[in-house]
């Protein structure tokens, strides 16, 4: 089965709302130019209400290593996304202060060998459009889909391109907040199971 990543948490009723639908994965962005950027402490918070059947991923945009390393070993986070430019020399000196998992992003368009446990593949930089996934169709990592997906069109890539993981964070969203309707829709067409209720 697919699973399943809400990405770009920032509230604790967000996380009420993810520990309602258990997704897989959540991601709190550490990266200060998003709009949906979070601090070290209300990471933690957030992190300490989250329900322990879903791992936590930092997403990080060229980050100092020893700094993501920190944050994977205190427990804030179980694994560091990095949607920068992050090379193999850095993975490399990740890896030297965690054991931690590390997913790399890559522009669909740029798409590179990398070390990293995982990959996540994107139109950009996590700007919420989507790509021709038919670009995809000879790519022989599992990888995390992300880019521009929703209740609409999830589906339709799940049976495409049968992806490790679906990221959504905009797809999510309404007047850029998380909205637990839309949370719930996506996670039920992913599953392919009944409508859950809230409360």
């Amino acid at each position: 089965m697919t699973r399943i990543k809400f990405c770009g948490l920032r509230t604790l009723d967000d996380i009420a709302a993810a520990n309602q639908l258990l997704p897989e994965y959540v991601g709190f962005v550490f990266a200060p130019k998003s709009k949906r950027c979070v601090t070290v402490d209300t990471a933690e918070k957030l992190r300490a209400s989250l329900s322990k059947k879903i791992q936590a991923v930092g997403v990080f945009v060229n980050e100092n290593f020893q700094t993501v390393g920190e944050l994977l070993n205190a427990g804030i986070i179980d694994a560091a996304q990095l949607h920068g430019d992050e090379t193999e020399d850095y993975i490399r000196s990740l890896r030297t202060v965690t054991d931690k998992p590390i997913i790399k992003a890559f522009r669909v368009d740029r798409l590179a060998d990398t070390s990293a446990d995982f990959v996540l593949i994107d139109a950009g930089a996590g700007d919420g459009r989507t790509f021709d996934w038919r670009l995809l169709t000879n790519f022989k990592r599992e990888f995390f889909l992300a880019g521009g997906l929703t209740v609409d069109n999830v589906a339709e890539a799940i049976e495409f391109l049968q992806p490790f993981a679906v990221d959504v964070s905009s797809g999510i969203e309404t007047d850029g907040r998380k909205d637990f309707d839309k949370m719930n829709a996506f996670a039920n067409v992913v599953r392919k199971r009944k409508p859950g209720r809230h409360g």
